[in-house]
């Protein structure tokens, strides 16, 4: 994610297979008894009521029905194949802000409740740990604003998604942690006249009468927060990107004449990346340009998701633009393939993204990457104390998005550039190749970054990362003895 608030600054642009502890714990409690109807979580330290214990999901299958008005709800059906972590009395769901009409578990009639934003489940009989978990919710899924900010973004013509980082279920019912990845199949039916496209490649488009059924399945697993559905009157423009990578790019009809040219700078973007880090890691790649006011740009799975109005309004140079471009390219390694374990891993996704947007500029713009990790060094003392260190942000304080600090961005990112000075420019790139080669479709940890960064340097960088990530202030640049920090305003 890149919000648009690191777009009105200067050119520097301040902008489950392994469940947490504390979610084991919940799930041993959940396999001794019943207990009472209440949400659960797995203990995520920012957002401790996302994902639910006891189970693992596989693969999900979601049918929206769009009515052609932005006012009413999404008539949906949400399946989830899964397989019991422990014996489940009862089966926790994340969803909110729809309204269900019925739920099977493995082809029976279950009791449901809601308490919270989880949806609680009692099967007709207890499902038994290394069973199949097979759960379908006749739902609706309603894109009106609530009391929170909701998964759904409304466009000029239509829908689009962005789940970041919490509101996957106010979407559709699901375990809405990017620990458990799964496989995805979208079925969207909307009126004639309009698109809708998923993530992932087509696998069917079949007319119903005045009503046209498009479906889409993701070739590699995908967290929740990644998820897109579009929905408009939408123009779906296609080109080849490297090794033959189909690039489908999805833009409002009516602009897409004037959007093309950006288009067009996606697969030497794509080619620039892998040079970087190696192959893409996915099926295919686009841009989702959505006429809408979001504030953020965001890395939605195989199709990015950026405002309409970036391309086409006047006043950010073509260079800043195209980093933007960048940044959210590299989330297709650095958070999408690579997930975070926890959201205190944040850091490992947008810092990584950041630094290849910084990279891209100073190789291709002329904007050295050195007066930018310079401005970030001056400020990061201040970044810590209002956002918290790197690896350890503070509790959201309002909105989904508002864990996305600049202690993230360019704070995380002065990270990386104290790493390549520590550890030098080569075993840095043998590092980010390694990571991403390593972790791909899986999720990983910061600890898992140190320890890999420290077998490819050959020596013991853990209190180097404790210091950069977790301290206070920050610890001199390796190289640059005489950066200083600005003091922290009282």
């Amino acid at each position: 994610m890149l919000p648009s608030s690191r777009r009105s600054r200067s050119s520097r642009t301040p902008r489950a297979a392994a469940l947490l502890a504390a979610g084991a714990s919940l799930a041993l409690v959940a396999a001794a008894a019943p207990g009472p109807a209440e949400p659960l979580g797995i203990g995520d330290r920012l957002f401790p009521h996302l994902g639910n214990p006891g189970y693992d999901v596989t693969d999900y299958d979601i049918s929206f029905t769009y009515h052609g008005d932005n006012s009413k709800p999404l008539s949906a059906i949400t399946k989830i194949d899964a397989r019991a972590t422990s014996r489940l009395d009862r089966i926790n769901l994340d969803f909110s802000h729809g309204t269900v009409s019925s739920v099977l578990v493995n082809g029976a009639s279950a009791h449901f409740t809601s308490s919270g934003e989880d949806l609680i489940v009692t099967p007709d009989r207890p499902v038994a740990a290394g069973k199949s978990l097979d759960v379908t919710v006749r739902h609706t899924s309603d894109p009106r604003p609530g009391k929170k900010e909701n998964g759904w973004v409304r466009t000029k013509d239509g829908l689009a998604m962005a789940n970041q980082a919490d509101a996957g279920h106010r979407v559709f019912p699901s375990n809405d942690h990017p620990s458990d990845k799964a496989y995805f199949t979208f079925r969207i039916t909307a009126p004639k006249g309009y698109t809708a496209v998923a993530n992932g490649l087509p696998v069917a488009k079949t007319r119903q009468g005045g009503a046209t059924q498009w479906a889409y399945r993701t070739a590699h697993p995908m967290a929740t927060e990644l998820a897109q559905v579009s929905i408009g009157r939408s123009a779906v423009l296609h080109q080849e990107g490297p090794h033959g990578l189909p690039v489908r790019d999805v833009v409002p009809a009516k602009d897409a004449k004037a959007l093309r040219p950006w288009l067009k700078k996606t697969p030497g973007q794509i080619s620039w990346m892998e040079g970087k880090v190696g192959r893409y890691p996915f099926e295919n790649y686009g841009l989702l340009m959505a006429h809408a006011s979001t504030g953020f740009e965001l890395e939605t799975q195989t199709l990015s998701l950026f405002e309409r109005d970036l391309f086409l309004r006047d006043g950010y140079p073509k260079w800043y633009i195209e980093s933007i471009m960048v940044h959210e390219l590299a989330h297709q390694w650095f958070g999408d393939s690579v997930s975070p374990r926890t959201w205190s891993d944040l850091w490992l996704n947008e810092g990584h993204a950041t630094w290849y947007e910084s990279l891209y500029a100073e190789e291709k713009a002329d904007q050295p990457m050195e007066k930018r990790m310079r401005s970030a060094y001056r400020a990061s003392d201040a970044w810590r104390a209002e956002g918290g260190p790197p690896a350890r942000p503070k509790a959201p304080s309002g909105g989904k998005i508002s864990i996305f600090r600049p202690v993230v961005y360019d704070g995380s990112a002065l990270v990386l550039y104290a790493l390549r000075q520590e550890i030098g420019k080569d075993a840095f790139q043998r590092l980010e190749r390694a990571w991403v080669g390593t972790h791909r479709d899986s999720t990983a940890t910061t600890a898992d970054f140190t320890r890999l960064a420290s077998q490819i340097a050959g020596q013991d960088l853990s209190g180097f990362f404790d210091a950069w990530l977790y301290g206070k202030k920050t610890p001199p640049m390796p190289g640059h003895p005489k950066w200083t920090s600005d003091p922290v305003p009282k």
